[in-house]
């Protein structure tokens, strides 16, 4: 009979070191018979011996399930807010109450390990005290009850509220920024701000009158009010989904399907093999024809009429399965906007704030000058995106909507980045980010028919199942075993943790992560 009488667990030099790992209110021969048969006990807990549970984390020191996931009460939870709304991609409710740290707790009471992060929108995990005091000002509490147009009416206050949160990570040589509510909206307003400089330039100086053909034919969506512009994105991005942008959404079918989209160009993406290190001429290989398709659709849709203004790129392509390219493709694909008048948009909606090692993702490459516009999002708690000088349109009412950003989370955001760089939390990523990686790849090691192609960059981490089902398992028994995590692309396993993640949470997952591969064949 199969006796699993402890596993191994990653130390924070990413190697093996054999541990027991303790099984709470829990018989450990039955608990372990019982997951071999399929048949899972009411309550389970773990934590390493190894470690300590860290002051951020509250009381939990490790994930403790009494249900699989969703539990009985998140179900009917979810049921309820079914009869009313679209509910079914959600995997459980969560008491934000009991949260803490890198832990989440749902309805059921399941504590979890989180490394999916509120959809990787959560850079000091739960309920961390520098984001409760900020949200707790009596300030804050004025701009809930008054939440302000800001384009209007901004606080009295407000250009000091950018300077000292906005600013402060800026990525560098970016010092002018525009606000708005979420990611989807940053990209929207950074194409628009691109056709209208591209449109400036044309012009020159000569701005239409308002009895002009273009301003007449503009409303009717027509020439040359409405030009035939384009803008180049590449297969398995994801850039929002909203009707525009979601022209350069090329990620998964269900998000497009029904829905009319615009002519523009569409690049492949690298798809790099791996290990890197053993396939650099394949993959050089690659990223070349990339390049040459990029260079060949825009000479194709400018002969057309079809302008191609600007280009929009992620730095790793987050919901189409974590896509890596080199920091010389990217460099490339600078230096061909450049040539061809084009402007770059990078989307750091995903990789901005740090999860990658950096502040910003685009920072590794080595530009030699910065990109046109940087979108941000989710874990800089407010969309919106930095750009150049010059970029700002010239006349005005053009970017605008009601409320462009939100002073509240301005505030938490200024909180944010003051822990994040009193306490060198970017650091830390970095540590954990190694620790995780090389536990990844000792386990595809081990667990080859189930596992492959490891690949991060800090903790922004991901790594394959062979097959959509084997990845599908896993990403359940994961969540049933007391990690929330997720999926992206067509069968990978991405981790997308706070930044206060330390090595022995990487430990704690890698060791439950292994369990999984190995009881769950």
């Amino acid at each position: 009979m199969f006796s699993f009488k402890g596993t191994r667990v990653f130390t924070r030099s990413g190697q093996f070191a054999t541990t027991k790992i303790l099984r709470l209110n829990q018989g450990e021969d039955a608990w372990v018979s019982s997951a071999i048969e399929g048949k899972r006990p009411p309550w389970r807990s773990y934590r390493t011996r190894s470690t300590a549970a860290v002051h951020l984390d509250g009381p939990y020191t490790g994930p403790r399930m009494r249900t699989t996931v969703p539990g009985p009460k998140a179900k009917e939870m979810l049921q309820n807010m079914h009869d009313i709304m679209e509910s079914r991609v959600a995997v459980g409710c969560i008491n934000f109450e009991k949260s803490q740290g890198n832990y989440v707790v749902d309805a059921d009471d399941n504590i979890m390990l989180d490394l999916f992060g509120q959809i990787s929108t959560l850079p000091l995990g739960y309920n961390h005290p520098a984001v409760v005091k900020a949200a707790t000002k009596q300030e804050n509490l004025l701009y809930l009850i008054n939440r302000p147009a800001t384009p209007f009416q901004p606080p009295v206050n407000f250009a000091e509220m950018i300077r000292a949160s906005l600013l402060q990570c800026a990525p560098p040589g970016m010092h002018q920024v525009t606000t708005m509510g979420c990611g989807t909206c940053a990209n929207e307003n950074a194409i628009k701000c691109a056709f209208i400089s591209y449109q400036d330039r044309k012009r020159g100086l000569q701005f239409p009158e308002e009895d002009s053909e273009e301003f007449k034919t503009a409303l009717w969506n027509k020439p040359p009010g409405s030009p035939d512009l384009s803008v180049l994105s590449f297969i398995g991005g994801l850039h929002g989904r909203t009707i525009g942008v979601l022209s350069t959404t090329h990620s998964a079918s269900i998000h497009k399907l029904d829905i009319p989209a615009f002519d523009w160009p569409i690049a492949p993406f690298p798809q790099l093999i791996y290990p890197l290190e053993d396939h650099v001429t394949e993959n050089k290989a690659e990223e070349q024809r990339c390049l040459q398709r990029v260079e060949e659709l825009i000479e194709e849709f400018n002969s057309r009429g079809k302008y191609v203004a600007a280009m929009i790129v992620e730095p790793i392509q987050a919901a189409g399965g974590d896509n890596h390219a080199s920091p010389y493709f990217f460099r490339r694909l600078k230096q061909i906007c450049k040539e061809n008048d084009m402007q770059m948009i990078i989307d750091e909606v995903h990789t901005g704030m740090g999860p990658t090692g950096t502040m910003w993702a685009h920072e590794k490459w080595g530009l030699d000058e910065p990109p046109d516009y940087v979108t941000f999002g989710k874990k800089m708690q407010l969309g919106g995106y930095f750009h150049l000088e010059g970029r700002r349109p010239r006349h005005e009412n053009r970017i605008n909507n009601t409320w462009m950003g939100d002073p509240v989370r301005m505030l938490m955001l200024q909180a944010i980045v003051e822990e994040i760089l009193s306490n060198h939390w970017i650091d830390n990523v970095r540590k954990t980010g190694d620790v995780i990686l090389a536990g990844l790849k000792q386990l595809q090691e081990l667990y080859p028919q189930q596992i492959h192609n490891a690949r991060g960059v800090g903790t922004f981490c991901a790594i394959d199942g062979h097959t959509v089902e084997i990845r599908d398992k896993l990403l359940v028994e994961l969540k049933n075993n007391g990690v929330m995590i997720g999926g992206c692309g067509k069968q990978t396993i991405h981790l997308r943790p706070s930044l206060i993640f330390q090595p022995h949470h990487a430990e704690i997952f890698l060791n439950i992560f292994e369990y999984v591969l190995k009881v769950y064949k």
